[in-house]
């Protein structure tokens, strides 16, 4: 198995719109992207995320020693993962609404589909970002525009639609903080 994965990665070989850090791991056959688009992964890290470009020229960026657990990230405009990052399994991040809210603006959706064609004039876009030091829990959703700052915990299953203060603890539908955290201190014992 790993003697097929390994011709496997050979045979993808290197594209301009990857860009892997030293000592880092990313499964490229996950990884759906446009050819305007870019994936850059910083150092030490491991990427076993689904990534899915749904227009051209979006970013995914992921920093140093972040790891993402098998989840799905789906971009229009812009991902961007800290270092040090813990992504577990299950997560979805989504920097868009994928249609339309009025069904005016939706309803040929299907059929422009069947003809390779999305129209995105009526279609909510707004960067994601996730800051360095973030836990992100099992199945826990991550909805357009949002800011997680930095040490932020997001509890499995919460549902993120607004922007999550420095550390501190959030859960539910939609997330509310639970409670504040501690920064890391190098005097601790």
């Amino acid at each position: 198995m790993r003697r097929r994965l390994r011709q496997l990665w050979r045979s993808i070989g290197p594209t301009s719109n990857i860009e892997i850090g030293a000592s880092s791991r990313i499964k490229r056959w996950r990884v759906s992207l446009d050819e305007a688009a870019k994936l850059m992964v910083g150092e030490n890290s491991i990427v076993d995320a689904r990534i899915i470009s749904d227009r051209p020229g979006v970013q995914f960026m992921v920093g140093n020693r972040t790891s993402l657990g098998n989840s799905l990230l789906v971009g229009a405009s812009r991902i961007e993962i800290g270092d040090d990052v813990l992504m577990s399994w299950g997560v979805t991040v989504v920097d868009h609404d994928s249609h339309s809210l009025d069904w005016a603006h939706r309803h040929q959706d299907v059929m422009d589909w069947r003809r390779g064609v999305k129209n995105w004039d009526h279609v909510t876009i707004a960067p994601v970002k996730i800051c360095d030091k973030v836990w992100i829990g099992f199945g826990a959703i991550i909805l357009k525009g949002v800011t997680i700052n930095e040490g932020a915990v997001i509890a499995a299953g919460t549902v993120v639609t607004k922007n999550i203060p420095p550390w501190t603890l959030v859960a539910g539908n939609p997330a509310k903080v639970v409670r504040s955290l501690e920064p890391f201190s190098d005097q601790q014992p």
